[in-house]
């Protein structure tokens, strides 16, 4: 299934202002790990309140023990920094990587903004070698921005 096709799926899982925010999350997780076959972990990680540092939202996938990650930390302590997309071909080769799970091979990380404001992240894990594109950037930032406007 083409990433282009699961656009609308995204938009109508994050409209269903019935269910929780949390549980709207859940179910786009579920959308990508289910669709994308080089998806094997799908996770928001939000800014702890005044804290530097990033806490587990929902997610899918093995379970971690990287519930707070300290800004800086890892890939997405970078990204916390950076704010910017951050896609590693080959997660062994990154002096700063926080290891998941020994089968992940590479990881893509994009910033979540409200308001100009880093919020947040989409965090994906893969155990394929090198498999994102532009393509995977590009989507991920409209899965962001689609969430971004549940949270304004």
């Amino acid at each position: 299934m083409s990433l282009a096709s699961l656009k609308p799926q995204v938009e109508t899982i994050l409209t269903q202002t019935e269910k929780t925010l949390d549980e709207r999350l859940f179910a786009v997780c579920e959308l990508l790990d289910q669709n994308v076959s080089y998806y094997n972990w799908v996770g928001f990680y939000f800014k702890n309140g005044d804290k530097n540092e990033l806490k587990l939202g929902p997610y899918v996938g093995a379970p971690t023990d990287h519930t707070i990650i300290p800004f800086g930390k890892g890939i997405c302590g970078q990204v916390a920094v950076s704010n910017e997309n951050f896609v590693v071909p080959d997660v062994a080769a990154q002096d700063n990587y926080i290891a998941c799970s020994i089968t992940v091979k590479a990881e893509i990380v994009v910033p979540l903004f409200v308001n100009g404001e880093n919020v947040g992240q989409i965090d994906i894990d893969s155990n394929t070698p090198d498999p994102f594109t532009a393509e995977d950037e590009r989507f991920l930032e409209f899965v962001c921005a689609e969430v971004a406007k549940q949270l304004e």
